[in-house]
């Protein structure tokens, strides 16, 4: 009977979820000391490992009614505790969001967090002791299973613990923006429900959940069920005392977690700005669980979870989530796997830090020897010296084992003798960014390597095609442009030139995936996706401050964008002469579209735009750069200049779109995210678009049919 009132409170909801994969309770009874019962109820989807168990509405509905079920035979003295736990390796993965972009307004949103905190809030209401035993992955709603129960062990080897709502623009809003902090003190909670998640949704290991005291117990895999049960059996007989030693006393209470809520607010401003709204949510509800009883915490959860399922943010890092999860692994245009060429041996030119970057990837993840080479000795020698001192580092974080770190140095080496390249099977240049000296290093390099070798550029704004314009055989370069710093970005740009086989393509593509980096196919054109993008927003910005904005006024225009910096923190981060190269060559392609910008190689002269303390925080903008720019006649307001660079991108997208670029307007998207750390919550460049009129005032119709945004 309780399951059909839920079920007919929650009828539009239920709506949604015909076909649900539910996630089935399933009970047994395991007998325990003193003639009594444990219930264990396993959660299990039937689905293996293909498919992570998760809690939609007829799951949770089916567990609440087990639970019923549960606290019914307690009061009967039936059973003297129960017991939570998942298929093997997996308790839960979250909520299931198969279906979020379907429901059609904030009231049916409101319900699912209802549902949520109903279902999983019966484990603290069964008159006798409850458990969770956290045996695999647990995300989310999963990590809230256990926050619920009374009492949680986790197993030492379990992969992933975390509450990630906050990087999908939401909170954890089934108990564990109250129940946290109140566990496990109010620092330790800011770091697993705010920090973690902006730190690209940094998880836990078992051992680091319990140590958070996430967890009351920890235990080895090879007996995790049987320790758990006899653990649990202690804890119901009186013979186990359970102590937290991080739950938070009236010391914390009275003057910590102000403080700490007062940091974190100052911490996130600085760094991401006011643009996002989860995490202030998150700040919210954290602040208020220090003195709230869990009633009213649960209740606010539900309001500003059920506001931001409903909203613009939500429904966009939902959209970026599928990017990444389904997209990028499935590229555009990407040829069959089985044509690519196996690669043995990899030969970097050049042994600058980029080159040098380059030669420690491939070395880690593929496992070959990599030899790279230089105009003299002193460079090589001071580029394998860089290498090595990075193997050193991972060895020192215990990243690597030492018998790994010594057989990554034995297989680099380097030589200022091209011969030695002759058996490579994939050479990538990382020379000066000049069409000439590309194009004369891989004339000189062919001489010496084998006709099957593949060779790559890793430029990022100059022709492919014409790069490879003095080789005899241009039919197996191609473009593999990396993102700074190479070991933490994970987009690689592989880019098509129109002599690029498929047999050179299909290597490169796997090549990417094996360096762990997501790969999108694009065509040979200048600035390919990514620096095309930001040599708009960066023109635009430029040209503004060149003709009399100031440069306050520009920054502010650019803050709904969501981005992780204004554009001249940009410039100053990947160098001011860069930045000018990047502008002029776009202007040289596209003139009537882009704008080159002397004195932004004045500002490269003068080597900066902020005045910056002892620390390198930024103070404000240098004099010296105001005094360069001074004398403009046409200031914009931050309104003019943002629609002005809203309309500019929307119909950049556009054109690339209608010329082939990439395949969609989600590739666009997938790059920014991946390759110019867009937010997730933003969704990359197409949905905001989108939601501000951009795509309508500048080409009549949207990127998205229908758009992403929020519902009422």
């Amino acid at each position: 009977m309780a399951q059909v009132d839920e079920i007919s409170r929650f009828e539009e909801l239920k709506a949604l979820s015909d076909d649900e994969v539910v996630t089935h309770s399933h009970v047994r009874d395991i007998p325990i000391s003193g003639g009594k019962i444990l219930a264990m109820i396993t959660l299990d989807n039937g689905r293996d490992h293909t498919r992570p168990n998760t809690l939609g509405p007829i799951t949770l509905f089916e567990l609440s009614d087990v639970l019923d079920v549960q606290k019914e035979r307690a009061a009967k003295g039936e059973i003297a505790g129960v017991a939570i736990t998942g298929k093997p390796f997996i308790l839960a993965a979250g909520a299931d969001l198969s279906k979020v972009s379907d429901i059609p307004s904030k009231a049916v949103a409101k319900q699912m967090a209802q549902l949520g905190h109903e279902a999983l809030g019966k484990l603290s209401e069964l008159g006798v002791p409850s458990f969770t035993f956290i045996n695999g992955l647990a995300l989310g709603g999963g990590v809230e299973i256990g926050l619920n129960s009374d009492y949680r062990t986790i197993d030492r080897n379990v992969p992933a613990i975390a509450l990630p709502e906050v990087f999908l623009g939401i909170i954890p809003g089934w108990g564990g923006a109250w129940l946290l902090p109140n566990l496990i003190g109010i620092e330790n909670a800011l770091k697993v429900i705010v920090e973690n998640p902006l730190k690209n949704n940094r998880t836990l290991k078992g051992q680091e959940a319990f140590d958070l005291g996430i967890a009351d117990a920890i235990f080895d895999s090879v007996s995790f069920l049987e320790d758990s049960i006899r653990w649990a059996d202690g804890v119901i007989s009186g013979a186990v005392r359970v102590k937290r030693p991080n739950e938070p006393g009236k010391i914390e209470r009275a003057v910590k977690w102000d403080i700490a809520i007062g940091i974190a607010t100052k911490m996130l401003e600085s760094r991401i700005g006011r643009v996002a709204k989860s995490p202030y949510k998150a700040l919210e509800l954290l602040k208020a669980a220090k003195n709230t009883d869990k009633k009213t915490g649960f209740a606010a959860e539900d309001e500003a979870l059920s506001e931001l399922i409903s909203g613009d943010q939500f429904r966009a890092s939902i959209y970026s989530f599928n990017l990444v999860q389904k997209r990028a692994k499935r590229p555009a245009g990407a040829p069959d796997k089985k044509i690519a060429k196996p690669v043995t041996k990899v030969g970097v030119i050049g042994a600058g830090l980029m080159a040098s970057q380059f030669a420690l990837l491939f070395v880690r993840r593929l496992k070959v020897p990599v030899v790279i080479t230089d105009l003299d000795q002193a460079r090589v020698d001071k580029g394998l010296d860089y290498i090595r001192g990075e193997i050193d580092a991972l060895l020192g974080k215990k990243r690597i084992s030492p018998d790994e770190a010594n057989r990554l140095k034995a297989l680099v080496s380097g030589t200022t003798d091209k011969a030695d390249f002759a058996d490579a099977d994939w050479v990538i240049e990382a020379v000066f960014e000049e069409l000439g000296v590309k194009q004369d290093v891989f004339a000189d390099v062919e001489q010496y390597i084998s006709e099957t070798a593949v060779l790559a550029t890793n430029t990022s704004s100059l022709s492919v095609e014409q790069i490879g314009a003095k080789l005899a055989h241009p039919e197996r370069l191609v473009g593999f442009h990396f993102f700074n710093p190479v070991a933490v970005m994970p987009l690689v740009e592989v880019v098509k030139a129109p002599a690029t086989d498929d047999e050179t393509l299909s290597t490169a593509m796997v090549i990417a995936a094996k360096l762990y980096k997501n790969a999108v196919i694009t065509r040979d054109t200048p600035g390919f996706v990514v620096n095309r993008i930001l040599a708009k927003v960066l023109g635009e910005a430029m040209h503004a401050v060149d003709t009399g904005t100031p440069f306050e006024v520009v920054e502010e225009s650019t803050k709904p964008f969501g981005l992780p910096m204004t554009p001249f923190e940009l410039l100053e981060l990947v160098g001011l002469k860069v930045g000018a190269h990047v502008l002029d060559t776009h202007h040289a392609a596209f003139p009537e579209r882009f704008f080159q910008s002397a004195n932004l190689h004045k500002l490269a002269d003068l080597g900066h735009i902020f005045e910056r303390d002892a620390k390198g925080k930024i103070k404000g903008i240098d004099k010296g750069a105001r005094d360069i720019v001074a004398g403009g006649d046409s200031p914009m307001t931050a309104e003019q200049l943002r629609t002005r660079i809203e309309d500019g991108l929307a119909d950049e997208i556009h054109r690339m779109l209608q010329d082939g670029v990439v395949s969609a307007p989600e590739d666009i998207d997938l790059c920014l995210i991946l390759g110019a750390g867009y937010p997730f919550q933003m969704g990359g460049a197409t949905p905001y678009l989108d939601r501000v009129g951009a795509s309508e005032r500048v080409f009549g119709g949207t990127f998205h049919n229908p758009p992403i945004r929020g519902v009422e």
